[in-house]
């Protein structure tokens, strides 16, 4: 390798690392003076790094292509990298920037939002250090770290639900993420102890890298993708264990806005960097698949029930975090990091815009969601994205179930089309509709190459059999719920899922009391209530 070569890939890779570096000396020098004047220098300093965070991790983007380009066999970034504990892959570079990106937007937001607060001193270091423990998550190398970063971001995203500590509520959900995460710790512990015991390494490439050289599996390896999947699925508060993502409605905006955006999406991040330790389709593909796409399947249908704009959104994080593991459990790992960031950059901008968007509903359009011409629009949109795909299959990968999604994406798109609405801007909204699917395709294009290779990877027929079962019962249950007669049983539907089907109940139960006892108040709540959102805020 040239000297100068590698001399340039260790600066940048060393300026990459001093990010989180500085944003955690940034975090204890907030939180240890009480100096105004001081604290406003920190959040400006802290909005430096985070663009610097994103200059360096477009720098190693360069880099990563500039060595696709000349072809050579080993990328100039392994070595330094492995000199200082990063693994600066494509996943990571795509995910980096993200969360850099995110960051800054939402410590921006909250530098204004809260002004005055009591709570802006609290919330700036335990901030900071939660998007530390992320990028530490995201660069490393070493299995290790990696674990105790996951630790280190529920611990610190603890302190920020409960950044009011007075409100009874805020506390008793907090504490209800803080079990369900500490449940989650001990099984990301568990996997990551089980892929030593099966490659003999904490070191992520030398484990890729014995498992493309020649793939090989075991018990170990067997059980290390089960932890994994039921960390993932905690992390992204899967039924049934995401009845304390609709408490946590209780935090600020921009803590909402942060776990929505940044956090929760964690899971699918850990499969994405670890699928090329495992061989093929796992157990623990089979549980993503399974858990992951019944929650989007329900979660879908309960948020076209809701009338909270928060809690909506809630459902919505859930229903998105499911078909993102779900497309994890099908192979489908390019369309997942799409998912992932598209949801991200989406959510965050959703939860800091909430305001406007409780003034933008109350137009009364919803009104005519139901109309036979959006359902009309809606047949013939679907079905002229489906002939599109028939002629260029290798947009969905020649995937039948992704081509179904496809073509439900679109259909929904223009199904609430307002029925006054004229031909030509029915038209245009088909027409835009249309257009996510080569749009589709180019996003497509563009992250698939951080991808890793998995052209072994085979799916069994039992997985396309829940798929496509899914996928019926998803197109299905929504007909009937948005253009169902009035009858008893759409009405009775209708009210169920807008209570989730009560599968939080049983779960919730036991991390409520299991609350309760850790707060010494179990007087806080004489009893479950029979849906969360009897707990949320009262304007």
């Amino acid at each position: 390798m040239n000297d100068l070569v590698l001399f340039l890939s260790t600066a940048v890779l060393l300026a990459w690392l001093a990010v989180p570096a500085s944003l955690l000396a940034v975090a204890g020098f907030s939180a240890w003076t009480g100096n105004p004047l001081k604290q406003n220098h920190c959040w400006r300093l802290a909005e430096k790094l985070l663009v610097l965070s994103m200059g360096a991790t477009l720098l190693i983007a360069a880099i990563m292509l500039v060595d696709l380009q000349h072809g050579g066999a080993t990328s100039s970034l392994a070595l330094p990298g492995r000199w200082l504990g990063l693994y600066p892959s494509g996943v990571a570079v795509w995910m980096a920037l993200m969360v850099g990106f995110i960051g800054w937007v939402i410590l921006r937001f909250s530098e204004r939002y809260l002004r005055g607060d009591p709570g802006r001193e609290r919330f700036l270091p335990w901030f900071l250090l939660t998007i530390t423990c992320v990028l530490v998550l995201v660069m490393t190398n070493n299995l290790l770290v990696l674990a105790g970063a996951w630790v280190g971001v529920s611990i610190s995203l603890h302190q920020l639900l409960t950044l009011y500590p007075e409100r009874p509520q805020a506390r008793m959900a907090a504490v209800q993420k803080f079990i369900v995460s500490r449940v989650g710790d001990i099984l990301v512990v568990a996997g990551v102890a089980l892929l030593y015991l099966h490659h003999g390494t904490f070191y992520l490439p030398d484990m890729v890298q014995a498992q493309t050289a020649l793939a090989s599996s075991s018990l170990a390896l067997t059980l290390a993708s089960v932890a994994l999947a039921l960390a993932a699925l905690l992390k992204c508060a899967q039924i049934p264990f995401h009845g304390w993502l609709l408490r946590v409605m209780e935090a600020p905006t921009p803590v909402s806005a942060l776990l929505h955006a940044g956090v929760i999406n964690l899971g699918g991040f850990l499969w994405l960097r670890l699928f090329p330790v495992f061989d093929g389709f796992t157990v623990g593909h089979l549980i993503l698949l399974t858990i992951g796409g019944l929650t989007a399947v329900i979660a879908v249908l309960t948020m076209m029930t809701q009338y909270s704009v928060k809690h909506s959104l809630a459902w919505s994080t859930c229903a998105q975090m499911g078909f993102m593991l779900f497309e994890i459990g099908m192979g489908a790992y390019t369309l997942a990091l799409l998912h992932l960031l598209a949801h991200s950059v989406y959510k965050a901008h959703s939860f800091l815009a909430s305001g406007r968007t409780v003034k933008a509903s109350s137009v009364g359009l919803f009104a005519q969601q139901r109309s036979s011409v959006g359902l009309l629009w809606a047949l013939i949109t679907g079905g002229v994205a489906a002939f599109i795909l028939l002629q260029v299959p290798s947009l969905v990968e020649e995937n039948l179930v992704f081509g179904a999604m496809l073509v439900l994406a679109v259909a929904s798109a223009v199904m609430t089309v307002p029925a006054g609405a004229t031909v030509v801007s029915k038209a245009r909204i088909a027409l835009l509709a249309l257009l996510l699917v080569p749009a589709y395709g180019v996003l497509h294009a563009l992250v698939g190459p951080a991808v890793p290779e998995h052209v072994n990877f085979e799916i069994p027929l039992l997985a396309y059999t829940i798929a496509g079962a899914l996928v019926v019962v998803i197109t299905t249950v929504s007909g009937l719920i948005m253009y169902g007669s009035d009858s008893p049983f759409t009405s009775n539907l209708w009210r169920h899922f807008s209570k989730g089907l009560y599968l939080e109940l049983m779960f919730d139960r036991i991390t409520h009391r299991l609350a309760s006892e850790a707060l010494n108040a179990p007087h806080l709540l004489k009893r479950i209530p029979h849906h969360p959102f009897t707990m949320e805020k009262k304007s």
